[in-house]
């Protein structure tokens, strides 16, 4: 089985900065993309950053020239700086592994696609 686990949620100030990260652990071959979407209350979930194992990025237009997100392929990890944070970046933030390729003892390998279990971040004064 394969874990997605967030940290680096929080509070801050309209202005302010955070930087989530996200760890992937399990029988992980290969990951093809890994990013990071959110969800409002009341609204759906968005896409907000990918990167691709090749180092391909995707960003939301709300989010492009204040968020950064890199990887480290060896580590399966993924991080979010967010920077000129704004109340409309409230949201829970979730982190995603996409086309994840899992061995299994025997039998497989097999893809599939995984998600954590969200971290909230609430920009406010």
């Amino acid at each position: 089985q394969v874990q997605l686990v967030e940290s680096g949620g929080g509070l801050v100030q309209p202005g302010g900065s955070l930087r989530l990260s996200c760890a992937a652990s399990g029988s992980i071959v290969r990951i093809y993309a890994m990013g990071w979407y959110r969800q409002a209350p009341g609204k759906q979930l968005e896409l907000v950053a990918t990167i691709t194992s090749g180092g391909n990025t995707n960003y939301a237009d709300s989010v492009k020239g204040r968020f950064t997100i890199s990887r480290d392929n060896a580590k399966n990890t993924v991080h979010l700086q967010m920077n000129s944070l704004k109340p409309e970046d409230t949201a829970v933030y979730y982190c995603n592994a996409d086309k994840t390729i899992v061995a299994v003892p025997g039998d497989g390998p097999y893809e599939y696609d995984y998600w954590g279990q969200g971290t909230q971040v609430t920009v406010s004064s």
